[in-house]
């Protein structure tokens, strides 16, 4: 007589455990009550995430959504085994391309694949989600984990986000509202945040750069400096455009300063930023010696300290800084809205 199998045994022996991924959501469970909102409906691990939003007072509210990923940054998390800080990653990617249009985020999902799912792993990267959704205002609804067994390495994850916020239609940002003479603030970023990985990973290869050697223009380890998580600038930002005026806004990601700044400013206005006027921190001059790279590689690749630009008029620039930083930014005048087309750094 055959022995009757327990259930999920077969999937199992597929490389799906069903029950670590039941082990996953209790761990995931307590992170994420703590990363939540009032217009939260239910707890984690339904079908469907219920967000009832508080309307009063909004004469035409947008909703507005943004999606992201944490990119080939992941892979220096995976080779490192620190998994605490890529949700962190994460939830500021989508957040502050939101929060570009004016909007505050209410909620978030993410969605982690992975090759072999391990509960643990899962809890410290849902962790960093949570601590990013608390930092932003914003509730962690729910997400997806998915085990790929054949199909990725088993220490290897993939992770994306997905966030909706509200705003009032008439107080959306943009490029239609910004006009000649405005100036443009910018806050510091914390370094890479989590763009430019992949030339990173080829000059990691390239010149067989050890991530556990102190660097002393860094003052940690090179795999120290490049997990540094990515700031969150959702909160200050909202602040900001509660008791002043803002026109535009652009979150410097993927394609360096000039192409995310360019999206910010309308045809016929150029954003002008003069070289020099924010601070660089030192791993982009690491990285610019060591990879021989030119300013303009440098400019069109990474952020160069510059995390967000924040369009204003003239004359609210010394206001909005000094707003920015009693919310703990450093911010700068890094130029002004220009005749033109697009933006250029000058200097």
């Amino acid at each position: 007589m055959a022995h009757e199998r327990a259930p999920g045994a077969a999937y199992r022996a597929a490389g799906v455990d069903v029950a670590a991924g039941e082990l996953a959501v209790e761990m995931i469970r307590e992170r994420a009550r703590a990363a939540t909102r009032p217009e939260v409906l239910g707890d984690i691990g339904g079908f469907a995430a219920a967000f009832a939003p508080r309307l009063a007072g909004l004469a035409e509210p947008v909703l507005v959504s943004a999606t992201d990923g944490v990119g080939t940054k992941l892979a220096i998390a995976q080779t490192l085994g620190r998994h605490d800080t890529v949700g962190l990653d994460l939830v500021a990617g989508v957040v502050d391309d939101l929060v570009c249009q004016g909007a505050e985020p209410l909620f978030f999902l993410d969605y982690l694949a992975c090759g072999r799912l391990v509960p643990e792993r899962v809890a410290e990267i849902v962790g960093g989600i949570a601590e990013g959704c608390r930092a932003a205002g914003c509730a962690l609804v729910g997400g997806e984990t998915a085990e790929h067994p054949g199909v990725m390495g088993e220490d290897e994850y993939d992770l994306a986000g997905f966030a909706v916020g509200i705003v009032e239609r008439e107080r959306m940002l943009g490029p239609t509202r910004v006009l000649e003479g405005d100036a443009v603030v910018g806050l510091a970023s914390s370094g890479l945040h989590s763009n430019g990985y992949s030339l990173v990973r080829k000059l990691i290869l390239d010149h067989d750069l050890d991530l556990s050697e102190e660097v002393p223009a860094l003052g940690r380890t090179l795999g120290e400096e490049l997990m540094r998580p990515t700031r969150i600038y959702a909160p200050a930002l909202l602040a900001l455009i509660e008791k002043t005026e803002v026109h535009a806004a652009a979150h410097v990601t993927g394609g360096g300063i000039e192409a995310n700044v360019a999206r910010a400013v309308p045809p016929g206005l150029a954003a002008v930023l003069r070289a020099g006027s924010w601070p660089e921190p030192p791993i982009f001059e690491h990285l610019r010696r060591i990879g021989g790279l030119t300013r303009a590689e440098m400019t069109g690749t990474f952020n160069c300290g510059l995390g967000m630009a924040v369009v204003v008029p003239r004359g609210s620039a010394p206001e909005a800084i000094a707003l920015l930083e009693t919310r703990g930014e450093r911010a700068f005048l890094v130029g002004e809205i220009a005749a033109g087309e697009g933006a250029r750094i000058e200097g």
